[in-house]
């Protein structure tokens, strides 16, 4: 309803306007138009009358006001049958001072009224009356003007012409203008509203339906329910797409916390009931044997050093994903920090061979990544390498710079993963081989923090793996790209 009447109220002022300015301009058009042929037909009468030398009359003024070359020769030139011949064939011009509307009289030098081709009262004032204007006489309103009549010959003053126009058709056809604007105006008002509230109808729809989706936010998840997308490419597909996407994230994120929430119990109900397990034992008589007690000490100090493990991991994948907020404008040196975390592996396992080869990778070019976590990933994946090997002891990690990006492969020569799993891997939790898992100590998150971590500074992780061969992580991140500043001029002394 506020946009239909916020719609109509607009429309119904442009109208308004368009139609005032559409009556002025019109009726000023008209009355210039029509004091133009009044001016233009003074004018004309003014120049017949100027052919003669006599002072006006009623005679010569009609001899003058028809289209003639004869001379006139005095007031006896027509008699009663001669005037009224000579009246029956005056030409289209007198018919145009016979018009209803035109008033014509003329008067001699004296200002005595000689002749007039109407009875209307339009009373003689030669200083009111010397310019064109408006008077209303006898309540008729209407243009009127007087000009004196000069011989052509003499330059004698002969007499004077008075044109009067009567504007009643003038002001009639205003009238009809005005009302006619009015219908029309209110038929459009009509006709707006209806619209605006057909179109307002028409686009409020999706939102009303978004609405309504959003009130059913907590079941569209598990229904499904989705914001319908129409065919034109506007704002309001941009926006049911949006709204849409918003959905799929959220039941992405629901499904995740659940599956988060159960892997977390599973993953802390197994220490915990290995703990209960070996309390119980040691409280029923495990205590009093030296052996049993020692065993169950040592286990459940690896349970609790396994849990301090996963807390620390479920902490590290939540700051993972915080850290875009937080070091989105950080950045480090990508070579330096790679060799610093592959040296220190080489100390660690010093009975594996890790291969380097960075020599395509300028010192000095930097990634858009806060280096704790750049160190973080390349930890994450140098000690699944490491813990995945088998018989060939060796790391293969090669980093280039590509377009707007640096290129980073870690491979190992271990178990590898099968096809099934391989899409997996970077799912919370998941573990290829959980009994060897369990063994090296892993709970499964690392790989899902080094996804998290290069999602949120915009890079990309793939992995490559074949049974029994091993398995490749590649790596892409965007590097900063630096301005050429200009070669300052050097001063010599």
């Amino acid at each position: 309803m506020k946009w239909t009447i916020l719609t109509s109220l607009v429309i119904s002022i442009l109208f308004a306007v368009f139609a005032v300015i559409s009556y002025q301009i019109s009726s000023r058009l008209m009355i210039q138009q029509e004091e133009l042929t009044f001016n233009r037909t003074i004018s004309e009468v003014t120049s017949r009358l100027s052919r003669g030398t006599e002072p006006l009359s009623f005679n010569s003024s009609v001899f003058y006001l028809k289209e003639s070359t004869e001379e006139y020769v005095g007031d006896g030139y027509y008699g009663a049958n001669t005037l009224e011949s000579t009246m029956m064939n005056l030409n289209s011009f007198i018919s145009e001072l016979s018009r209803p509307e035109m008033d014509l009289k003329v008067y001699n030098a004296d200002g005595d009224l000689v002749f007039e081709t109407k009875n209307r009262y339009v009373p003689f004032d030669k200083k009111a009356q010397s310019e064109t204007t408006i008077k209303t006489y006898e309540y008729v309103t209407g243009l009127v003007l007087l000009k004196p009549v000069y011989s052509n010959q003499t330059g004698k003053l002969m007499g004077y012409a008075q044109g009067f126009y009567d504007l009643g058709f003038y002001y009639k056809y205003r009238k009809e203008l005005l009302k006619n604007l009015v219908i029309i105006g209110i038929c459009g008002l009509l006709v707006s509203v209806m619209m605006s509230f057909l179109l307002s109808s028409y686009f409020t729809s999706p939102l009303r339906k978004m609405v309504r989706t959003l009130n059913n936010i907590e079941t569209a998840h598990k229904t499904g329910l989705r914001m319908p997308v129409p065919k034109s490419h506007d704002e309001i597909y941009d926006l049911a797409k949006a709204f849409n996407d918003m959905i799929e994230r959220m039941e992405r994120f629901i499904t995740q916390q659940q599956q988060f929430v159960e892997d977390v119990s599973h993953e802390l109900r197994t220490p915990v009931a290995v703990i209960e397990g070996h309390l119980n034992l040691l409280n029923r008589w495990g205590k009093d044997d030296p052996e049993v007690l020692e065993e169950s000490l040592s286990a459940s100090l690896q349970e609790i050093t396994r849990m301090k493990s996963l807390v620390q991991e479920m902490l590290d994948l939540s700051r993972a994903e915080q850290s875009e907020f937080h070091y989105k404008n950080e950045t480090c040196l990508a070579k330096e920090t790679i060799q610093t975390t592959v040296n220190n592996f080489q100390m660690l396992y010093p009975e594996f061979v890790f291969n380097l080869d960075d020599d395509d990778l300028d010192n000095s070019v930097e990634i858009k990544m806060y280096r704790n976590h750049f160190e973080q990933i390349l930890i994450i994946l140098l000690d699944n390498a490491v813990k995945y090997s088998r018989d060939r002891k060796e790391v293969i990690i090669s980093a280039s710079k590509s377009y707007q990006n640096i290129d980073l492969m870690i491979q190992d020569f271990g178990e590898g993963i099968s096809e099934e799993e391989i899409e997996k891997v970077f799912n919370r939790f998941y573990r290829v081989d959980k009994a060897r898992a369990r063994h090296t100590g892993g709970n499964g998150l690392g790989l899902s923090i080094a996804q998290q971590l290069i999602e949120n500074y915009n890079g990309t992780i793939n992995v490559k793996s074949h049974v029994g061969l091993g398995t490749a992580f590649y790596l892409s991140i965007p590097y900063v790209v630096k301005q050429k500043n200009p070669q300052m001029p050097t001063v010599t002394e």
